[in-house]
């Protein structure tokens, strides 16, 4: 499967597990490139406990961001009637009415997305599900540094999953009453780390290791490297790795 933006992740400084402060599908503004990193998440234990968590890890895949349009709408207007190189390429009077028509076409798309939030579980590894996003963060919308600070703090990442979808699963089959949830993930320019080491703390029961992969192109099982473990120890090994 393709990344969804390139190939190999690259990360910025690692944020403190307990720093302060801790996107959509449907919407993302690209004010600074984004790599794709290619994850693999697997999930084990007790056969009921790993029901319990496919259960509640299960939505829409979605962050119910409070969305400023206006501002938007202005996001859109300004390269078309102001380009920073050239003549504008349309009239002002068109560049307004196709900046609206944008907005009005990413308004449609977030109100479908909230619809769906509720009653879809689609999404095998919905972030928001299993550590959602405080209303006082989402109030701000997806572009403030505080939302990306949350999110980069208590998930890893700054922009929901991409791409998640159940893969085979390779438990021992001579394991009895034990199960296993692999899943696939593109997240943007590190691993969810962070989210990882808290589903641990709250499901206890359960052994996560996420596997990113660093081989160009995404190739699963190329140059990656397993996050186990848990506690300073696997923090230590993911900084050490990502240098």
């Amino acid at each position: 499967m393709a990344g969804p933006e390139g190939g190999r992740g690259r990360g910025s400084a690692l944020l403190d597990e307990a720093s302060p402060g801790s996107q959509d599908h449907f919407w993302q503004p690209e004010r600074t490139h984004t790599d794709w990193l290619r994850n693999t998440l697997a999930v084990s234990g007790p056969t009921e406990e790993v029901a319990r968590f496919t259960a509640a890890a299960a939505g829409a895949g979605v962050i119910p961001w409070a969305l400023d349009l206006a501002a938007l709408e202005e996001e859109f207007l300004l390269p078309m009637a102001a380009p920073q190189d050239g003549a504008p390429a349309i009239s002002l009077s068109g560049a307004k009415l196709l900046a609206r028509r944008l907005k009005e076409g990413v308004a449609l798309n977030h109100q479908r997305a909230l619809s769906r939030i509720d009653t879809d579980r689609s999404c095998p590894l919905d972030l928001h599900r299993l550590l959602p996003v405080p209303a006082s963060i989402l109030r701000l919308g997806p572009e403030e540094p505080a939302s990306r600070d949350w999110l980069a703090a208590h998930w890893g990442t700054t922009r929901p999953l991409r791409h998640v979808e159940v893969l085979p699963g390779k438990l021992d089959g001579r394991k009895k009453k034990m199960a296993e949830l692999r899943v696939g993930f593109w997240s943007a320019d590190w691993s969810p780390w962070q989210a990882v080491l808290r589903l641990r703390r709250s499901w206890p029961a359960l052994a996560f290791v996420l596997q990113p992969d660093y081989a160009p192109g995404g190739a699963e099982g190329q140059g990656a490297s397993a996050l186990e473990g848990t506690g300073s120890s696997s923090v230590s090994r993911e900084r050490a790795r990502r240098g």
